[in-house]
């Protein structure tokens, strides 16, 4: 019998404490230890019993979410899941906890409705899950996780012979645990006229947004949350937006994006997954495709599809990733050409999209 993931809640509301301890114990492999409504009341509790995950609540009273983040991270670091509500202004303080250190970012639980409850149990709990193995853990063996759906809920398989090679290539990226970081640094490495890139980097809705306008603040090359219909350009980098699926569609010389619902693909939505086999349907030898930092195997599948048409593709080496599991996965597939540290992957990019 594998150990117990053990999870101290810290949120200052009752309720949602107690729907965030209801959905975590509704996972064989994850024990609440302790919950607590604040930060001097979790020292504590941590005092007590340290435990290998901390979701945080982004605003409290007493001590906000990132002071006592910084805190943790000084003197006992502990991997840290941010539990944060939909608003700008929490996307934007999200950002910064992760930027001190927290692992992943969780959308607090809403009730009443049945999909969006079902679904807040599958992200929440892989989030832990995802934590637990970030940096602290020596063992990144998978776990043991339900069904899942592929990519073929959303996009058929490509069909024939990967589609002709032309002088205008695209960039196609995915990440989650980890990524948001990985991704600062690999996009302020590009130059300018970079070419035309979408990202799947695993977020709540919201999220996404506030992470593009953050991004397009740092970098060179402009970055927008994808909507329907944006053309793949130089320069220009497309965010898939939290909560819908992205994928690469082609007319004719022109690359644009899809926006479009559908259900989870590989437990998540967006999937990079679909939007690997939408570029290898679709761009086939004119993709350079990139997998970075994550949890579990989202994007091994279409990895191997994208190479299988022509692709070149590119994986985060394990010492540079937070966790090696998304990318170590689509290497064991096969899809994978090359392995590089992180500070290496925009030369490499721009060098194969010469």
């Amino acid at each position: 019998m594998s150990k117990k993931i053990k999870v101290l809640i810290v949120d200052d509301s009752a309720v949602v404490r107690k729907t965030l301890e209801e959905i975590l114990l509704s996972d064989p492999d994850i024990e609440v230890i302790g919950t607590a409504s604040d930060p001097y009341i979790a020292v504590k509790k941590i005092a007590d019993e340290v435990p290998d995950v901390i979701t945080l609540d982004v605003e409290m009273p007493k001590m906000d979410g990132i002071t006592f983040l910084k805190k943790i991270m000084t003197q006992h670091p502990i991997p840290v899941v941010m539990c944060s509500s939909l608003t700008e202004k929490g996307a934007e303080t999200t950002f910064r906890a992760l930027e001190y250190g927290a692992v992943e970012i969780i959308q607090k639980p809403k009730l009443g409705v049945k999909q969006f409850i079902e679904e807040s149990k599958i992200r929440i709990c892989d989030a832990v899950k995802s934590a637990a193995h970030a940096r602290v853990k020596k063992s990144t063996a998978p776990m043991t996780v339900a069904p899942k759906l592929s990519a073929d809920v959303m996009i058929a398989k490509p069909q024939g012979k990967a589609m002709i090679q032309t002088t205008e290539k695209v960039v196609m990226v995915g990440a989650s645990t980890g990524g948001t970081e990985a991704l600062r640094v690999f996009l302020e490495a590009l130059p300018l006229d970079s070419p035309g890139m979408v990202i799947v980097q695993h977020m709540p809705e919201h999220f996404t947004a506030a992470f593009a306008k953050r991004l397009d603040g740092l970098c060179r090359v402009t970055v927008k949350e994808a909507e329907d219909g944006d053309t793949v350009i130089r320069g220009r980098v497309l965010i898939a937006p939290g909560n819908k699926h992205t994928l690469l569609k082609r007319s004719g010389a022109r690359y644009f994006v899809e926006v479009k619902d559908g259900p989870l693909v590989s437990r998540h939505r967006p999937s990079v997954d679909v939007l690997f086999r939408s570029a290898a349907r679709y761009a086939g030898k004119n993709v350079v495709g990139v997998i970075m930092t994550g949890m579990g195997d989202d994007g091994a599948k279409g990895m191997a599809e994208m190479k299988e048409a022509g692709a070149i593709n590119i994986a985060q080496d394990e010492d540079t990733c937070v966790v090696f599991g998304m990318p170590n996965e689509a290497i064991k597939k096969g899809g994978v050409d090359h392995v590089l540290p992180l500070e290496r992957i925009a030369h490499e990019v721009i060098r194969l999209c010469s």
